[in-house]
């Protein structure tokens, strides 16, 4: 993927947004050209992704090919994090997300999105410029951005499992609530 001013905001996808497969839909189409920002994740992140994907009932198989087909689809989103930046990223409530904070450091992220908030403290990541954003959150920011081209991608999600807007939205509804109530007040 060439880079262009449109899509030079890099995002930190972490596992607990790339699991849940309506989500990670949304989020993944939003990266697809026309790109509302260029996703990034560590081998690590995409480790965990398999386990919670085999704990939410995939298969090895399934979860594997789903992997696959998202480094297919994104083959410069994959962040190589030097195991010294790992090590020497800032303690954070879980040291298991470390690898989350070096990919961010290391590709000079302008965002991680992240379930998990309270996993990384703002003043911490403020010295690299770094925001800590929900999916909801970011979502919205997104839409606020480009609310065209959000309604597109869902439309698209929509269509390619034979439903419609509307149901992609219903789907989403847990974890992304006000995006959802954002976007069905403005249909």
């Amino acid at each position: 993927m060439i880079l262009t001013p449109d899509n030079e905001y890099l995002a930190v996808l972490d596992a607990c947004v790339l699991a849940p497969m309506p989500l990670c839909d949304t989020l993944l189409r939003c990266a697809e050209e026309p790109a509302l920002f260029r996703v990034l994740w560590s081998n690590e992140t995409l480790n965990e992704v398999h386990r919670t994907l085999i704990k939410f009932g995939y298969t090895a198989d399934q979860a594997e090919g789903r992997l696959r087909r998202m480094r297919e689809a994104f083959p410069e989103a994959e962040v190589s994090v030097p195991p010294n930046l790992v090590n020497g990223t800032p303690d954070i409530p879980d040291p298991n997300d470390k690898h989350v904070v070096a990919a961010a450091i290391h590709e000079r992220a302008h965002v991680i999105v992240t379930a998990n908030i309270q996993h990384f403290p703002a003043e911490l990541l403020k010295p690299h410029g770094i925001l800590v954003h929900h999916p909801d959150d970011f979502l919205i920011h997104q839409f606020h951005l480009s609310p065209g081209r959000i309604l597109e991608v869902l439309d698209t999600q929509a269509s390619g499992i034979r439903l419609q807007r509307k149901d992609v939205l219903q789907k989403l509804k847990n974890g992304v609530p006000n995006f959802v109530r954002l976007v069905e007040g403005q249909i």
